[in-house]
């Protein structure tokens, strides 16, 4: 049973962890600001790839700290991605969250992890995550390629014309439900998006 709680983070508001600077890390780093290019993202490594480094360049928000995790990195976190190839290490540190309440994330291991990072399908904004419990990211990717070929490209000219047209209605909630329920059900059935 799947019992997860799909939820979009506002991660420039919240200060993240990564710990880990090789492959792992750098794909964790670029799904983070993939989504949210202005999170507040500290990362701690041994080493750092090239490509982290660049990112890091990229980003100001992102600060590299090249040596090894300490206890007193979790001060004000309020997520935590562990990314190395140290199992015992993550286990360390999974500990000491939970103790403190902080969000984890641990790469290629559901059962230590609070949360996943599922498969992302944006258009302008719209987003969709996938998840599939932490059982499959290969299948996640796959969906997410077919969504992304299936939306229409005018999707965020579809939201922008819907947004003026909620602005425009009086009414109380339940009215406004109603019309909206109502009109994207003939927009999508135009589009043949359903």
């Amino acid at each position: 049973m799947n019992y997860l709680f799909p939820v979009f983070l506002k991660l420039e508001h919240l200060n993240t962890l990564v710990v880990g600077g090789g492959n792992v890390g750098e794909e964790k780093l670029s799904a983070i600001l993939r989504n949210s290019p202005k999170a507040k993202v500290t990362v701690v490594a041994t080493y750092f790839k090239e490509e982290v480094v660049e990112l890091a360049k990229k980003h100001t928000t992102v600060t590299l700290e090249e040596r090894s995790f300490e206890y007193d990195d979790l001060e004000g976190k309020q997520v935590v991605i562990l990314a190395t190839d140290n199992r015992a290490l993550h286990e360390e540190i999974k500990a000491e969250t939970s103790q403190r309440g902080i969000l984890t994330n641990v790469a290629d291991t559901p059962d230590l992890c609070d949360f996943y990072l599922g498969s992302v399908v944006q258009k302008g904004d719209l987003k969709i995550g996938i998840s599939t419990n932490g059982k499959s990211p290969t299948l996640a990717k796959r969906i997410r390629e077919y969504l992304e070929e299936a939306l229409p490209d005018e999707i965020q000219e579809l939201m922008d014309g819907l947004t003026a047209f909620r602005n425009q209605l009086k009414g109380d909630f339940a009215v406004k439900v109603k019309e909206l329920n109502a009109l994207t059900q003939k927009v999508m059935k135009s589009k043949k998006v359903q």
